[in-house]
C-alpha cells in the first residue's frame, strides 16, 4: 500500500515528537515566518495565557470534586492489575477501552451516552496514561455535528480518535460518518442506543438510532451485557485499526448503559499486547503533512466514482473473519469469548429466536428454564450486524430449526419489516433455508420492559399452526391490534438471588448509596451484583427507583425487580401515590421512612398495602431517618442511614463487615468536603441502628376492603 507522507510527526506510542512540537526557528525561512509574526514571540505569550487558563479552571474542575459525580468513575479502578474485579456500568465499560487505545476524544454529551465523555475527561483531567504512554486529548465541542467534523479531521491528521453519542446527536454525525467510512479512517464509535424522536422525545433506549446508520458503510458491533461492552469495544478498535473500516460499537441505552455489574477488566498492559503497531505506523504515515502533499477529496464524473466506490469492497470482504480472529486474540489473554453469531438452546430446537442486544439476554435465560422442562427452543444471537455474515449465521442455526422469530428493537414505518428481520428472511432464501417459517416482532421501543414471560408469549405463537406473522410485546395495542398477549411473571432466576427495591427521592443520596453498596457486596465478598436505576423525567426531585440484586451465581436479568425480597420506601407520601407492596416477594421486608408511631400505620398506610403486607406475611419495619439526618447535620440526604438499615435487615453479608466497608467507603466518597463531612456520615451511620422500630402486622389486614383501583 502506498505511503503518502515519508516522515511523520508521531512518536511510536502515537504522541507528537519533542521535535515536531519545538522545531528549531532557524530552520525555517525568516522571510516566511516574518509577514505570520510567527519570530516576533507574539504567539508564544499567547500560549502561555492559554496555559494558565486551563491551570486555572483545572483547579476548579479538582476543588468541586467531580470525580464523585458518577461514583463508578474511580480513577483507581480503571487502573487495574491483571486479572482484577470492578464493579462498573456498560458506559464505564466502554470509556475504560476507549481512552486506552485513543490519542484523543471528541465529546458533545447527550443522555444516556454523557457518562463515557464525562469519565474520559476526568480521567485526562487527573492524568491517566493510556497504551500510548500519554493523556487523551478531550475536547467538549459545540454541537454533536461539531464533534463528528473534528473527529473526521482528527482522523487525517493520524490521530486515533473516538467519540460518544447517542439519539439525535448520532443523526448529526451522519454527514460525516460517510466521509470517514469512504476515505477509510480508523475510528471507534461507542454508542449506547437510543430512541429517535419522532411523535414525541424519548431519552429512552432502543435501536432506532443505529440502525439509522447502517447504509453509512460502518461496520455495526451489538453488545449485550456489561461485561460484553469492555470485551467487544477492544475487539472494535483493534479490527478498526488494522483494517481502517470504522466500527459502530452500540449497547443499549439505559439498559445496558447504566447497569451495574461485576466484571473482570481487562488492564492495559494487556490491551497494549494486543495493538498492531505497524497498521498504527501505517495510519500514522497516512495522515495529512503540509511537507508532503497529495490529492485527495476530489470530485468524481461518471467515468470514474461507480470504479472507486466498488473497489472498497475488498476492505470489507472478510472483515467478519478479523473480527473473528482479533475476538481469538482477545480470548487468549482474557479467557472470555463472545462468537459473531452464538446459540443458546437445545442442541435439537424447532423453535428459535433472532435477536439483538440486553433483550438477548432475557430471550437466553427463558430458553435455559424452558429447555429444562423439556421444550425445544433456543436463541441465535447477533452481535455483528455490519457486514452481515450469512455463513456464520447459518452455522450458528440448528438444522432442526422449523420456525425462527426475528426480534427488532426499533421501528420502519411503511416497511416490510424491521432491518435484522429483513436480514435474516434474505439470508434463509439465498442459503437455500427457505422452507423454515421467519416472523418478526418489535419489542422494548423506549425503554419498554422486556421480561421472561414476553419471551414466552413468543414462543407460543410460533408454535401455534398459524402464527401472526408480525407482532408486538409488551404492550396492549388495541388500535392495530398487533400485541400478542402475556402471561403470569416467570422467574427464571437462579437459585439463591436476592432481588431489592428502592424508591427514592431524587437528590436524597438513595442511588448514590445503592451504587456504593453494590460495590461493597460485590468486591467484599463472593457474590455477583447486578443493578439499574430508574428515573422520572424530573431527576433531581423525582422518584428514582433502584432494582439490586444479589447472588451465588452471575445474573443475567436486564430487566427491572418484579419479585422484591426487601423493599424500602425512603419518602413517606409514596405509600398513598403508589402501589408499593405491588412488586414484593411472600415473607418479604419492608422498610418504610416516616414520622410516624406504630399506632398511626393503620390510618397512614393505604388499605391496599396494609392488606398486602398481610397476605404476603411480610415483615414491616419503620425508621425516622429524615430526623435521624437532621440531628447528625446531614439535612435531607439519609442515604447513609437507609444503607446502614439495608444491611442490618436485609441479610446479604455480615451486618458488623458491612458496616465497617461502609465507613470506609464514606471517608473515600467524601474525604475531599473535609473530616466534619465524612464524621457527620459515620454519626448518622451509627444512629441508624438504634432508630429502627420492628411493626407487627395484624392478623385482621388480611380482611381489608380495598376500594377500587
Amino acid at each position: 500500500m502506498a505511503i503518502r507522507g515519508q516522515t511523520t510527526p508521531f512518536g511510536p506510542y502515537g504522541g507528537l515528537l519533542h521535535a515536531f512540537l519545538h522545531p528549531d526557528r532557524q530552520s525555517e525561512a525568516p522571510e516566511r515566518l516574518q509577514p505570520l509574526g510567527a519570530g516576533t514571540g507574539a504567539a508564544d505569550v499567547e500560549y502561555e495565557q492559554f496555559l494558565k487558563a486551563k491551570e486555572v479552571q483545572r483547579a476548579m474542575f479538582q476543588a468541586e470534586n467531580k470525580t464523585i459525580v458518577h461514583q463508578c468513575a474511580d480513577t483507581d479502578v480503571i487502573q487495574p492489575t491483571e486479572k482484577s474485579i470492578a464493579c462498573i456500568d456498560g458506559n464505564q465499560a466502554a470509556a475504560h477501552v476507549a481512552y486506552a487505545l485513543s490519542d484523543c476524544a471528541f465529546i458533545y454529551p447527550i443522555t444516556p451516552s454523557s457518562p463515557m465523555g464525562e469519565m474520559v475527561d476526568e480521567w485526562a483531567a487527573q492524568g491517566l496514561i493510556n497504551c500510548y504512554g500519554q493523556k487523551l486529548s478531550v475536547t467538549e465541542m459545540q454541537s454533536e455535528a461539531g464533534a463528528a467534523g473534528a473527529l473526521h479531521g482528527a482522523l487525517k491528521a493520524g490521530a486515533f480518535s473516538t467519540t460518544f453519542t447517542a439519539s439525535q446527536g448520532l443523526l448529526l454525525m451522519i454527514p460525516n460518518m460517510y466521509k470517514i467510512a469512504g476515505e477509510l479512517l480508523p475510528c471507534v464509535m461507542h454508542v449506547a442506543a437510543r430512541a429517535l424522536a419522532g411523535q414525541a422525545l424519548s431519552i429512552f433506549g432502543d435501536h432506532q438510532d443505529v440502525m439509522a446508520c447502517r447504509s453509512t458503510g460502518w461496520a455495526m458491533l451489538a453488545s449485550e451485557s456489561v461485561e460484553m461492552v469492555q470485551y467487544n469495544a477492544l475487539v472494535a478498535h483493534l479490527v478498526s485499526m488494522e483494517r481502517r473500516v470504522p466500527v459502530q460499537h452500540f449497547f443499549d441505552g439505559f439498559r445496558t448503559s447504566h447497569e451495574v455489574n461485576k466484571v473482570k477488566l481487562i488492564d492495559y498492559n494487556t490491551m497494549k499486547q494486543l495493538i498492531n503497531w505497524d497498521a498504527v505506523k501505517e495510519h500514522h504515515d497516512l495522515a495529512m503533512n503540509p511537507r508532503h502533499p497529495h490529492v485527495q477529496g476530489t470530485s468524481q464524473g461518471p467515468d470514474i466514482f461507480f470504479q472507486c466506490v466498488e473497489a472498497g469492497n475488498t476492505f470489507y470482504d472478510g472483515l467478519a473473519d478479523l473480527f473473528e480472529a482479533k475476538s481469538k486474540l482477545v480470548e487468549q489473554k482474557t479467557g472470555v469469548h463472545y462468537a459473531l453469531y452464538a446459540y443458546e438452546g437445545h442442541k435439537d430446537a424447532e423453535y428459535v429466536i433472532v435477536v439483538m442486544g440486553s433483550g438477548a439476554v432475557t430471550c437466553s435465560e427463558t430458553a435455559t428454564y424452558l429447555q429444562e422442562k423439556g421444550e425445544k427452543v433456543g436463541v441465535l444471537k447477533v452481535r455483528l450486524f455490519r457486514p452481515w455474515d450469512a455463513n456464520r449465521f447459518m452455522a450458528a442455526l440448528p438444522k432442526t430449526c422449523k420456525r425462527i422469530c426475528v426480534l427488532d428493537r426499533t421501528k420502519e414505518q411503511g416497511s416490510q419489516g424491521e432491518p435484522l428481520f429483513l436480514e435474516v428472511s434474505t439470508t434463509l432464501k439465498a442459503m437455500g433455508r427457505a422452507e423454515i417459517v421467519c416472523i418478526g416482532g418489535r419489542y422494548g421501543l423506549g425503554s419498554k420492559e422486556f421480561t421472561p414471560n414476553m419471551v414466552l408469549s413468543i414462543y407460543e405463537n410460533l408454535k401455534k399452526e398459524t402464527p401472526k406473522p408480525r407482532f408486538t410485546v409488551g404492550i396492549v395495542d388495541d388500535v392495530t391490534h398487533l400485541s400478542l398477549p402475556v402471561g403470569e411473571w416467570l422467574n427464571v432466576l437462579p437459585q439463591g438471588t436476592t432481588e431489592c427495591m428502592f424508591y427514592g427521592l431524587g437528590s436524597d443520596g438513595t442511588v448514590g448509596a445503592n451504587k456504593s453498596a453494590v460495590k461493597m457486596i460485590a468486591m467484599g465478598t463472593e457474590l455477583y451484583a447486578q443493578a439499574y436505576f430508574e428515573y422520572d423525567a424530573k431527576k433531581s426531585g423525582g422518584v428514582t427507583i433502584s432494582h439490586l440484586r444479589f447472588g451465588p451465581k452471575p445474573i443475567h436479568a436486564p430487566y427491572n425487580v418484579r419479585a422484591a425480597d426487601y423493599l424500602a420506601v425512603h419518602k413517606p407520601s409514596y405509600v398513598s401515590n403508589y402501589d408499593m407492596t405491588r412488586y414484593m416477594k411472600p415473607n418479604g421486608v419492608c422498610v418504610i421512612n416516616c414520622s410516624w408511631s406504630v399506632d398511626e400505620l393503620k390510618d397512614k398506610l393505604p388499605p391496599k398495602m396494609r392488606r398486602d403486607l398481610a397476605v404476603k406475611k411480610a415483615k414491616l419495619y419503620i425508621i425516622d431517618a429524615t430526623q435521624i439526618a437532621v440531628k447528625a447535620g446531614l439535612g435531607k440526604r439519609i442515604n447513609m442511614i437507609m444503607q446502614s438499615v439495608f444491611f442490618k435487615l436485609s441479610g446479604v453479608m455480615p451486618f458488623e463487615e458491612a458496616i465497617e466497608m461502609l465507613k470506609k467507603s464514606i471517608k473515600k466518597m467524601y474525604g475531599k468536603k473535609g473530616d466534619k463531612v465524612v464524621q457527620m456520615n459515620i454519626d448518622g451511620v451509627d444512629a441508624s441502628v438504634s432508630g429502627i422500630k420492628e411493626v407487627p402486622v395484624p392478623g385482621d389486614w388480611v380482611s381489608l376492603t380495598v376500594p377500587g383501583e
